[in-house]
């Protein structure tokens, strides 16, 4: 047990040696706030350029498959809405006006979307259909995996991920038993892995609406969007074994958000 305790201790302060402590966006009105841990030698610019590769090959294959939808009243919905959504990522972080971004929509029955590293987005048109989503939904959506992007949580991520290989490489070192280094894997991943990645879903959520409301999409349609995800899910497991929060705890954060970001939505409505 000693062991462990000095294994922890060790890992920790060479984790602090090799990491960042930086805040990748501004709070925004919905005043997203934590500090974030990088190392050093996984760059920003680095990672853009290694999704922008895996990005670019999912859809050669897609394209192959004749799955890429280039032209159809989706293609052009998901297309108008990033437009819309990407104007307003400066507000969080200006630098996000430079990046390459790009939308495209694959055809297949997938309930998913995401945006990777560098504004790499993909819709699904199976979310699309499969759960009727209006425009505002589909900004909803849209404005959560945008926000994963712009607070860099797949970088969060590799960082968190190089933390726990050195861990297991240090209690090699020092002669931990499997057992030993079996306790300290479990709780690097409950005390550091799971509980940001519920966190970070939360901050995706709340800058997500945020970004739909300064781009004119309804905040409230956030809150159907889920009871449909969790309608076409059929129920979830519990939080606390869970990297995403429970539907519950997610639409009560949202609906205590959404009266922050109102006066956002009604401005950008004026001006359209």
């Amino acid at each position: 047990m000693a062991k462990l305790f000095y294994l922890s201790g060790l890992t920790a302060a060479l984790l602090l040696a090799g990491c960042q402590a930086v805040n990748t966006t501004s709070g925004g009105a919905v005043g997203v706030e934590r500090k974030q841990y990088m190392f050093s030698m996984l760059s920003t610019s680095e990672l853009n350029q290694m999704y922008a590769q895996s990005y670019q090959q999912t859809l050669s294959e897609a394209q192959q498959k004749g799955v890429l939808d280039k032209n159809s009243s989706d293609a052009r919905r998901v297309d108008a809405i990033a437009k819309r959504l990407i104007a307003q990522t400066s507000a969080f972080r200006p630098d996000a006006a430079q990046w390459a971004w790009e939308a495209n929509v694959i055809d297949s029955d997938e309930l998913n979307a995401n945006c990777g590293p560098g504004g790499k987005i993909i819709v699904y048109s199976g979310l699309i259909h499969k759960l009727k989503l209006t425009d505002d939904e589909l900004a909803a959506v849209m404005g959560h995996e945008i926000a994963h992007a712009l607070r860099e949580h797949s970088r969060e991520a590799m960082s968190k991920a190089y933390g726990v290989q050195m861990a297991n490489q240090i209690g090699s070192v020092l002669g931990v038993g499997q057992a030993g280094l079996g306790m300290a894997n479990a709780g690097v991943e409950y005390l550091m892995t799971l509980p940001n990645s519920r966190s970070n879903e939360n901050e995706a959520d709340l800058i997500g609406l945020e970004l739909a409301a300064r781009a004119g999409y309804d905040p409230n349609a956030a809150i159907t969007l889920w009871q449909k995800m969790e309608q076409a899910g059929g129920g979830a497991p519990p939080e606390f074994m869970s990297t995403h929060p429970s539907s519950s705890t997610r639409m009560s954060s949202l609906k205590a958000a959404i009266p922050k970001v109102m006066p956002l939505y009604q401005q950008a409505k004026g001006q359209r």
